[in-house]
């Protein structure tokens, strides 16, 4: 179990919540934007599409990087000076980002923009779950999630208007001053945590011989994989499928996201009360929901119901994040840092089996189908996690 922390009386967990989620929505703000942002920065940075797609990459590889070494050299730095000095990291990537003039240094800026994001959401983790006590983790830790799917449905659409009406370079800079904003309101209200004295980066790295966090963390790699395989193709579905407008296309991408906050919240809530439970359904309802993809893709208010459950059903990163603080023992920075590691693994790992079934021809809509097979094998693996942890509990009585 995760520590808690001794609240000071002149701390206000709520606006700490609200900091450390202000942190989240800079960070979905910035993940999800430069998709929509691509074709604005190949034209300002005369390179084509495919190849500025590169920076997409780029900054997962970041993230996939970043967040075991963060967490392992900054074992032993004080919780609110570390969120604070990620949050500078990330400001001043993006003014990088913003200010960059070829496409290699914006490759850079990219990769070491995506560095701070897991660590990030990992320690803020920690904190919000410590500021909130065992009993409540669960919708602590939703709170903090709220700021990254609010993202999608706020920040998104405001960074593509700034990239296509003042430029792509200016949605960057939102980021940035968001970004200072997070680490000047963490410095004023998040209170500092006792310093661990016994932590090291050789206690972090106890979570790689750590069976339940390994299960765990590949669980997410695998069953989120489903549904990066639909979200990747869910736009290209609506024009050439369901051939909606494409201005209808952001409308349906908030509705997404609207039911991801949702959900987030739902999740919480359920993470405190039957854990193991709500992965299971969250995953089978998936597993449902993917199937059903292919077989309603032409028709657009199914498809307005479907994208809407899809995101009220997207619990399961906040339920692992949940799950990381049971199992982690002495590692939990690094454990709930690789837990975005793992979902960035995921988000390359849907696309790429996705694109293999519809490059042969089976049609967008076969994602779907993609999406639940992997999401199934999600289940598979959970349940192992699952069965070997009673086996240990039973074997240590």
């Amino acid at each position: 179990m995760v520590s808690t922390t001794s609240v000071s009386p002149g701390t206000r967990p709520g606006i700490v919540l609200f900091a450390l989620a202000m942190g989240g929505f800079a960070i979905g703000t910035s993940e999800f934007a430069s998709m929509s942002l691509l074709p604005f920065m190949a034209e300002g940075l005369s390179i084509d599409e495919a190849t500025a797609s590169r920076l997409i990459s780029a900054y997962a590889l970041g993230v996939v990087v970043g967040a075991p070494l963060i967490a392992v050299a900054a074992a032993r730095i004080e919780r609110r000076v570390l969120l604070i000095g990620l949050m500078v990291m990330f400001c001043l990537t993006h003014i990088l980002s913003a200010l960059a003039p070829t496409y290699p240094i914006m490759l850079l800026a990219r990769f070491l923009s995506g560095m701070p994001h897991g660590a990030y959401f990992g320690v803020a983790a920690l904190m919000a779950a410590s500021l909130a006590g065992p009993n409540q983790r669960g919708k602590a830790v939703a709170r903090l999630m709220l700021g990254l799917t609010i993202a999608t449905i706020v920040g998104v659409p405001v960074a593509n208007v700034l990239g296509q009406t003042i430029g792509w370079r200016w949605a960057f800079a939102l980021v940035g001053a968001l970004a200072a904003l997070t680490a000047t309101m963490i410095l004023m209200f998040a209170p500092e945590t006792a310093r661990d004295t016994n932590s090291n980066a050789l206690r972090e790295l106890g979570a790689l011989k750590n069976r339940q966090v390994l299960l765990t963390l590949l669980s997410g790699a695998i069953g989120f994989g489903g549904f990066f395989a639909f979200y990747t193709y869910l736009a290209s579905t609506l024009i050439e499928v369901t051939q909606v407008n494409d201005a209808s296309i952001p409308l349906y991408l908030g509705l997404m996201g609207f039911g991801m906050t949702l959900g987030t919240l739902v999740a919480g809530w359920a993470a405190d009360r039957a854990l193991n439970f709500a992965v299971f359904a969250t995953l089978f309802l998936n597993i449902a929901l993917l199937s059903l993809f292919p077989q309603i893709a032409g028709l657009p208010y199914a498809m307005v119901a479907l994208v809407f459950a899809l995101g009220l059903a997207n619990g399961y990163p906040l339920l692992l994040q949940t799950r990381l603080m049971d199992v982690a023992r002495d590692s939990q920075a690094l454990a709930a840092t690789l837990h975005h590691a793992a979902f960035n693994a995921a988000n390359a790992l849907g696309p790429y089996v996705a694109s293999i079934y519809i490059a042969k021809g089976y049609g967008f809509p076969s994602a779907g189908y993609v999406g639940a097979a992997l999401t199934f094998g999600g289940v598979v693996i959970y349940a192992i996690t699952v069965l070997d942890h009673r086996r240990s509990w039973q074997d240590s009585r």
